[in-house]
């Protein structure tokens, strides 16, 4: 039996409609650090 295997890319976006900012800026920077560790812990 032959195995498949998948990857998925998955991309988040911080906008909603109206363009309102909701992520606040002084967590901003660590926010984008947090998904940012996330992303190259999985190797993407």
């Amino acid at each position: 039996m032959s195995n498949t295997y998948s990857q998925i890319y998955i991309q988040i976006i911080f906008a909603v409609r109206g363009r309102q900012n909701l992520i606040q800026e002084q967590h901003r920077d660590e926010l984008h650090k947090f998904i940012t560790g996330i992303v190259r812990n999985r190797d993407q």
